[in-house]
């Protein structure tokens, strides 16, 4: 666990707000943002997200139905949709990929916290809430 996984845990799951959060992704450079954006693609799939989840998540991450990414995460195939979310280059899109991909995260998650580890598990993020 790094300081990163830690902040982006806690957005997720609600323990920081998301306001503190945007203020941190704008203060990382081009190439930090990419990789916190793949990052939270790769943590989205090991969620195990699914396309039901990009309409909720959209409203979640209060982006317009409009919105770049919000258009991508609702057609195409559901993990190259959020590679291309990940992948996007203007400062503006890159914001609104963090928030939307915080959101599916979230969804996801508490998804499979519920099905998954309602009985216990080793995900050391789980046991935030708790610390």
């Amino acid at each position: 666990m790094n300081e990163r996984d830690l902040l982006l845990n806690e957005l997720a799951q609600g323990l920081r707000p998301m306001a503190e959060g945007i203020e941190w992704f704008d203060g990382l450079g081009r190439e930090q943002q990419s990789e916190v954006l793949l990052f939270l693609r790769h943590h989205c799939v090991q969620a195990r997200a699914v396309p039901d989840d990009a309409e909720e998540a959209v409203r979640r991450a209060g982006l317009r139905p409009t919105h770049t990414p919000a258009v991508l995460i609702s057609h195409g195939r559901f993990e190259e949709q959020l590679g291309k979310i990940a992948g996007l280059a203007p400062l503006d899109e890159r914001r609104k990929a963090f928030r939307l991909l915080i959101a599916v995260l979230t969804i996801a998650d508490a998804r499979r916290r519920k099905h998954f580890c309602s009985r216990g598990c080793s995900h050391w993020w789980h046991r935030l809430s708790a610390a």
